[in-house]
């Protein structure tokens, strides 16, 4: 091929010798200019602080005969509550959630983006076509001469057909540098969009136990009343019969007043849990939550305490927060940054670029192609800033300063992610330690009030002391609800810390790039 272009006119042996020149220093597009990437160290310990809480934890939910068996697998955590109601609204969510589709069209984006960059690497060619009519002046410099040829027509029509390519040999690697900061911010953007997951899922299951918390105090509540009434109904028939006096009649109706009182807080965060719920499952409020919220009413899940699965700390912290979706994005813009560095020192350097057009033209359409007509071009380009380098000094000082907040962030998300984890550890433990504080509470008043009962049927004690058993037995029942609701929300907040509810299936954060 090369022969035949020597053969063609305008194709002389110089513009071939630099053109060859220019391929063989292509070959050079490898040798990339800047630091090459490394993650940064995580320099965490080898044990999270709170991990001998959990083992105790751990130890004490099996003495109770409470532990689920095997620790929860992160990647599917929610199942390990065997709450078939819980898992059906994180797996319609995880379907329908409007802000996972925002999230995976971002993803779509950025890849998109890579993609670009990388192309930049590559030639590129295109086809083009033209005719052109066009009637000559006779004013212009052409026309003002050829007007004095004898048959000289000011009506012509130009053909051309050719196809032209193009080429930035990326001799310092600044295209190279570019596109793995593209492809380094796809994964981030990929990394987000697994957050976003994690966020739903946690925020699904904790709306979710708030309902059912809502809905079993609302039921605690309403025997509250109950017992309320009755008790203030037993103090006034005492104060008729001259046993009781206006004070205690005053206080049992306050007791009444106030039961009624807790009714309108459970109600609404009953309704804002369930409206939560619908937005996440990517519906109007009222749509799927209220058939969830009559299924919950049917059935005995109010009636069971929630079971909460044991966690495991077999993990280092370090291969934990791995997982951790936002630590991941910070890593991957890291290595963007770092990327950018190289890309902005490639500036200093030439940029040689090779161009080419194989054409025909001619002012008769019946000839192309032809011979005759052929139309050859080849072209190397330079192009060096050479006199912008205070330009370009300032553009590696941002790339360089980028680079260093970017590594901050990073190393910011990892303190903040250990602070997740830590805190919902302690907060989880103490929460499993207050709930069962609570049900020991719960027995002793249930005995309280048995033997309250038996007195009261035995004579000795009135009917007002068997209720007012029953409501304080109520008070602690309510509080004990309360406990679990928040145990079980504390143990979605750790599996949340520690990044729970998505596949992980990316690489390390060491061999990413």
């Amino acid at each position: 091929m090369n022969h035949a272009l020597s053969k063609m006119p305008g194709m002389t042996p110089p513009i071939l010798r630099h053109a060859m020149l220019a391929l063989c220093a292509g070959a050079l597009a490898g040798c990339a200019v800047g630091p090459d990437y490394v993650a940064p160290p995580a320099n965490l310990p080898g044990h999270f602080a709170g991990s001998a809480l959990l083992t105790q934890r751990d130890a004490t939910l099996g003495a109770a005969g409470n532990k689920t068996g095997e620790s929860a697998q992160l990647d599917t955590w929610w199942t390990s509550f065997h709450d078939p109601v819980l898992t059906g609204i994180v797996e319609q969510a995880l379907a329908q959630n409007l802000d996972l589709q925002a999230a995976m069209a971002r993803v779509t984006q950025a890849r998109a983006q890579a993609r670009a960059a990388g192309a930049q690497r590559l030639p590129s060619l295109a086809l083009d076509g033209s005719v052109t009519r066009e009637h000559q002046s006779l004013e212009s410099p052409l026309g003002s001469v050829a007007r004095t040829v004898p048959g000289y027509n000011r009506n012509f029509t130009d053909y051309g057909i050719g196809a032209g390519a193009s080429w930035e040999v990326d001799l310092f690697g600044g295209l190279q540098r570019s596109a793995q900061a593209a492809s380094a911010l796809a994964q981030a953007a990929q990394a987000q969009r697994d957050g976003v997951r994690v966020s739903i899922v946690a925020e699904a299951a904790d709306a979710y136990f708030r309902v059912r918390a809502a809905q079993r105090r609302l039921a605690i509540a309403q025997d509250q009343i109950k017992t309320d009434g009755r008790l203030m109904e037993i103090v006034r028939l005492r104060y008729q019969d001259g046993l009781a006096t206006a004070r205690e009649v005053a206080q049992s109706e306050a007791l009444l007043a106030q039961a009624r009182t807790t009714l309108p807080p459970l109600r609404i965060e009953r309704e804002t849990q369930l409206n939560r719920l619908d937005v996440l499952m990517g519906a109007v409020p009222g749509t799927y939550a209220r058939r969830m919220s009559a299924t919950t009413q049917n059935d005995d899940l109010n009636a069971r305490p929630l079971t909460i699965p044991a966690i495991s700390d077999a993990s280092a912290p370090a291969d934990l927060l791995r997982r951790r979706p936002d630590v991941i994005a910070a890593e991957r813009r890291l290595a963007a940054s770092n990327e950018r560095i190289g890309a902005s020192l490639a500036e200093y350097y030439p940029k040689l670029s090779l161009s080419g057009v194989l054409g025909f033209e001619t002012l008769a359409g019946g000839r192309v192609p032809s011979v005759a007509t052929f139309q050859p071009l080849a072209a190397l380009g330079l192009r060096w800033r050479l006199f912008d380098f205070g330009r370009i000094d300032a553009e590696v000082a941002q790339a360089r300063g980028a680079n260093a907040q970017a590594l901050a962030a990073y190393r910011l998300s990892m303190l903040r992610a250990t602070e997740d984890v830590e805190n919902a550890i302690v907060t989880l433990v103490e929460l499993e330690q207050q709930r069962k504080d609570l049900a020991n509470a719960v027995d002793a008043q249930a005995r309280a009030r048995d033997s309250a009962q038996e007195a009261y049927t035995g004579g000795t004690v009135s009917l007002y002391e068997v209720l007012d058993a029953d409501r304080q037995l109520l008070t602690v029942r309510d509080a004990d609800a309360l406990a679990q609701t928040d145990n079980a929300r504390a143990a979605v907040a750790t599996f949340r810390a520690l990044g729970g509810g998505w596949q992980s299936d990316a690489p390390s954060l060491a061999q990413a790039k």
